[in-house]
This record gives C-alpha cells, sequence and structure tokens, in this order.
C-alpha cells in the first residue's frame, strides 16, 4: 500500500481525499496556489507545498511544478480528484513514468474515453446504443449542415474534449447551426486547446442519468447503480439522486451491463461514470460520453452502496483486487447530493466570491456536508464557484427530499451569496417533487 500520497487538487474534492487517506494510514501533501495559502486541505495535509500563483495554467495545471512537488515529497501516488488535470492523458502518463503512481486509468484508456468523437465510436463499435449523428468531428460548416438536415433540426453542437456544458450549443435552423459551430468551436478550444465539434441529434425531452463503474487491473468491472443528473442549468449539474426516479429496472439493468461493456472494450480499471441521455418519450437511451475519473456527485453513489469510493480507488491503483462483486451491490434507500455554489442565483447563477462570515454547517442522521469552507475563509474569484456539497440519505425519495429540505434551512452561509435559496426554491416546485423535470427545467423556469 502507498505510503504518501499528493493530491493534485484543492477545494472540497482535497479535503475528501485526506480525510479518506488519513483513515488508511497514508500521508497526504497537497499542492497548492497562492490564492489558497489559507485553504483547508493545506491545513489538513502533512504536508503543503505551493506550486505557484493564482491562474491554474500556472499552478494546478502546470504539470512540472506538480511532478516536481512529488518528487520533492517522494510521494508513491498522486490523486488527481476531478477537474484540472484529472482527465489529461499526457499529465497520467508522465506521473507513472516518473515511477509514481496515478490513481486512475490508464492514459490509453482515458484517450480512447476521454475525447467524445473517438467514445463515441468505441460505444458504437460495442454495441451500445448512441446518440445518432456525426461520430468523428465535423470537418467544417459545410458538413455540419449536411448533417443537420439528415437527422433533423434541431441539433446538439458538442465539443469533443472536455465538459461542464462549455462548447457546447443547440441549433434549431441552418442560421443558428452556423453560428453556434463557430461559438462552440473558439469556445472548446479556449477551455480545452481542441475546438473539434460532433453534430448530434438535440433529444427535445431528456434525463441525464449516469452510471458509476469501477474496475480492477485484473479484468473485473462491477456498476455501482446510477445517478440521476438532469436538474442542471446550462449543461451543468446542480442536483444528484440515485436511483433514478424515471426508469425500469430493465432499463437499469441495461444501462449498467452496457457501461460495463464500453469499460471492459477499453481496457479501463480505477473508477469511472458512463453518462447516457434518456429519452422521455421513446423510452430509449443513448450513450453520452465517459467521464475517466471521480466525479463531483460519487457521494450519491456512497450513500446509497456503503462504499468509500476514494479508497478504493487507492486500492485499485496499488494492484489490488476488488473487495466485492457485481452480486455485492444492493443499493439501499435514496441519496440526493445538492451543490453549494458562490453564486447569485437570482440574477443568472453568476459567481459571488469574497469573505465568509459566520458558517454553520448542518448535521443528524442522513445528512452529510462535503466542503472546505469555514467562517473567515475567502473565496477566490480564481477557480471553479462551488464551496460545498449537501448529501442526504433517507428510506425513500420522499423522506430524503424531507430531510434535504430540513438541511437548507439549517445550513448557515453568511457574507456571499450561494444557491441555498435555489434549492429551497426547488424542493418546493410541485415539477420537481413529482419527477418531471427535464435537462432544460432550470433554464426554463429560473433563467428566463
Amino acid at each position: 500500500m502507498f505510503k504518501r500520497l499528493l493530491i493534485a487538487n484543492r477545494g472540497e474534492i482535497a479535503v475528501r481525499i485526506i480525510r479518506t487517506c488519513r483513515r488508511m494510514g497514508i500521508e497526504t501533501v497537497v499542492v497548492y496556489s497562492t490564492a489558497d495559502r489559507e485553504s483547508l486541505p493545506v491545513r489538513m495535509a502533512d504536508v503543503a507545498i505551493c506550486i505557484g500563483p493564482p491562474p491554474a495554467k500556472q499552478s494546478y495545471l502546470n504539470i512540472n511544478n506538480i511532478i516536481a512537488a512529488g518528487e520533492l515529497a517522494d510521494v508513491d501516488a498522486i490523486h488527481p480528484g476531478f477537474g484540472f488535470l484529472s482527465e489529461n492523458s499526457h499529465f497520467a502518463q508522465v506521473v507513472r513514468d516518473c515511477r509514481i503512481e496515478f490513481v486512475g486509468p490508464l492514459s490509453s484508456s482515458m484517450e480512447a474515453l476521454g475525447n467524445k468523437s473517438k467514445a463515441k465510436t468505441l460505444a458504437k463499435a460495442s454495441g451500445v446504443p448512441t446518440v445518432p449523428g456525426s461520430i468523428g468531428p465535423v470537418v467544417d460548416a459545410d458538413d455540419a449542415l449536411r448533417l443537420a438536415h439528415e437527422i433533423g433540426y434541431p441539433v446538439m453542437i458538442k465539443a469533443t474534449s472536455g465538459g461542464g456544458g462549455r462548447g457546447m450549443r443547440i441549433a434549431h435552423n441552418d442560421a443558428s447551426l452556423v453560428s453556434g459551430l463557430i461559438a462552440a468551436q473558439r469556445e472548446a478550444e479556449a477551455a480545452f486547446g481542441n475546438g473539434e465539434c460532433l453534430i448530434e441529434a438535440y433529444v427535445q425531452r431528456a434525463r441525464h442519468i449516469e452510471i458509476q463503474i469501477i474496475g480492477d487491473q485484473h479484468g473485473t468491472v462491477v456498476a455501482l447503480g446510477e445517478r440521476d443528473c438532469s436538474t442542471q442549468r446550462r449543461h451543468q449539474k446542480l442536483v444528484e439522486e440515485s436511483p433514478s426516479p424515471v426508469i425500469t429496472e430493465a432499463i437499469r439493468q441495461a444501462m449498467m451491463a452496457d457501461a460495463v461493456k464500453l469499460a471492459k472494450a477499453a481496457n479501463y480499471y480505477n473508477a469511472g461514470t458512463v453518462e447516457f441521455i434518456y429519452d422521455l418519450d421513446r423510452k430509449a437511451y443513448y450513450f453520452l460520453e465517459m467521464n475517466t475519473r471521480i466525479q463531483v456527485e460519487h457521494p450519491v453513489t456512497e450513500m446509497v452502496t456503503g462504499l468509500d469510493l476514494i479508497k478504493h480507488q487507492i486500492l485499485v491503483a496499488a494492484g489490488q483486487p476488488l473487495a466485492f462483486s457485481q452480486a455485492d451491490i444492493k443499493p439501499q434507500g435514496h441519496a440526493i447530493e445538492v451543490r453549494i455554489n458562490a453564486e447569485d442565483w437570482e440574477k443568472g447563477f453568476v459567481p459571488c466570491p469574497g469573505k465568509v462570515g459566520m458558517y454553520v454547517a448542518p448535521s443528524g442522521r442522513g445528512v452529510r456536508v462535503d466542503s472546505h469552507c469555514y467562517a473567515g475563509y475567502s473565496i477566490p474569484p480564481n477557480y471553479d464557484s462551488m464551496i460545498a456539497k449537501l448529501i442526504v440519505h433517507g428510506d425513500t425519495r420522499e423522506e430524503a427530499i424531507r430531510f434535504l429540505s430540513q438541511a437548507l434551512d439549517e445550513y448557515i452561509i453568511e457574507g456571499v451569496k450561494t444557491t441555498i435559496g435555489f434549492h429551497q426554491r426547488l424542493l418546493k416546485d410541485v415539477r420537481f417533487v413529482n419527477n418531471e423535470v427535464t435537462t432544460k427545467f432550470v433554464d426554463e423556469v429560473f433563467l428566463r
């Protein structure tokens, strides 16, 4: 087992990894930018090493500085968390070339699945249902127009790299397709260094459902159930729950089988998430993409399965076989996670960095808070606005919603605007309570 692990990330995921490592008897090293000098991970880790100024390109995306920190601290492994370099196959290979273990899949698997175009090609070849549209990236506007006419409007323009809603546009006609393609290519190039885009059919009434998988280095891959991530704004998730309240057991089993099939086709091990779009009208699902890392919403799966996914990521990276089989996975109850962001949701979810005043997190049966926030903490403007995740678990969805409502009422974060108020309003909306939301719900109701 590893003796010392470096966390190439920040915020709540760094805190989350530190806590699991402590339970496993593993020392932790965190790297940080000068903007995070007073952050909770820096205070909690056994060793903290500054790797640069606030801009991510000069710190959390600086591979040379991270590797130098790892060598200086004599670490056995590097956990990338999510975001930043977590899906960068070059980084994963450099880590391993330096005789440090990367807590994640092989570089070859990341390359096969991290690019949406390559992943769709592999999914189609493996017999996994895919959204009608281009397999490879479109060549130019004429190519995009030809595909759109074959598929029929509306269509989705989607960057082949990255995520978080960047490089995505919906086109309803030729004019919006051409202008949207140009905008998506520019945005994707700026965000991911790759402006290539796909054109796919746009599912009008969709739910976003993903399957959590984990595999070991001995050929075993297990599906840990699904998460429904349909409540999102501008393609960015706000609420995640498990199990999905809209799919049948037959659909669930088929999705899990397809997720495992895809992972095995890519020789995949460690944690990963296979994302699907579920067409409410056709009662059919299509492969969307695969995230070759741990997800923000992984605690939802942990709450219903009782597993510590970070622990099992580390065990897999150390070469150990999975300690459970598919037959052992029997999710219990219902879990919901809401992301608490430092944003003014009443003004279009604009980021609101600043200094936190009073900070009181909720607690009690079935309540979990993952956060790096504390009273007096200054939220820097340089990074993602998420400051906490509030997760609840109940015997039923109705009970989980009640627990979540109470926990939100008890959550106190003063000094900055947050999305707590948004979630409180959402839980009172009959459409959310009755499972009537689609991926467009928040945009149509809260962002008009």
